[in-house]
């Protein structure tokens, strides 16, 4: 890649619109050109964010890849932290969790009361850590119960794994605790600047830290 320009901390971001094979030629080309990452939505009923995510992380080798956003509902704990585990396995230390509070009227119109949508995020992003630092964990929250599971890894990897755990927060109570809780954010777009420096603000950046995206 001799002569070729490296851009940092710029990725790519795919939603429904492309083939996931032309999603793929994407995320290779974005390798080759330096780029950071490539993230995939999951919001409307359209497309799984886990599939694509994998397609991608397969066919490339440095890249991250990340979610852009799944949501804290509609997957259990185990199941989550087994997914991210499984990606983990296929890309090691490139795989991204963003995950959000997702929205209503869908979230309603499936089934989901998303109330206390505050704890029930700091719920999850507490024991999907633990699962991942590969604890055997019980928990017994207000949305979070688990008794005793661990990823139960027999053949492969049994260390901890890196997932960094990035929130895609909106409301500045949820930005709050974004930057006390999360590795990162995960920002609205097509937004204008004066959003974004009133969300530097709210997740207290300069203090603990916390990429935005």
């Amino acid at each position: 890649m001799a002569n070729q320009p490296q851009y940092t901390r710029v990725g790519i971001y795919l939603q429904d619109k492309h083939p996931i094979r032309d999603g793929m030629e994407y995320s290779k080309y974005a390798e080759q050109k330096g780029f950071e990452a490539v993230w995939q939505a999951e919001s409307r009923l359209v497309r799984d964010a886990i599939v694509p995510m994998a397609a991608f992380a397969a066919v490339t080798d440095r890249i991250k890849v990340g979610s852009g956003v799944i949501n804290n509902w509609t997957r259990n704990i185990g199941l989550l932290a087994a997914t991210y585990l499984t990606l983990d396995d296929l890309a090691p230390d490139r795989v991204i969790c963003g995950i959000g509070a997702w929205w209503d009227p869908l979230a309603k119109n499936v089934g989901i009361d998303r109330r206390k949508p505050l704890v029930a995020m700091r719920e999850t992003v507490e024991i999907m850590r633990r699962l991942l630092a590969m604890e055997n964990v019980t928990f017994h929250g207000e949305f979070v119960h688990v008794d005793g599971i661990e990823l139960d890894v027999v053949h492969g990897r049994r260390e901890p794994r890196n997932v960094p755990i990035m929130i895609g927060a909106t409301g500045p109570q949820m930005m709050e605790l974004t930057g006390e809780i999360a590795d990162g954010a995960v920002l609205n777009y097509c937004v204008r600047p004066e959003y974004n420096i009133e969300a530097m603000a709210q997740l207290g950046v300069a203090r603990r830290g916390t990429q935005c995206l």
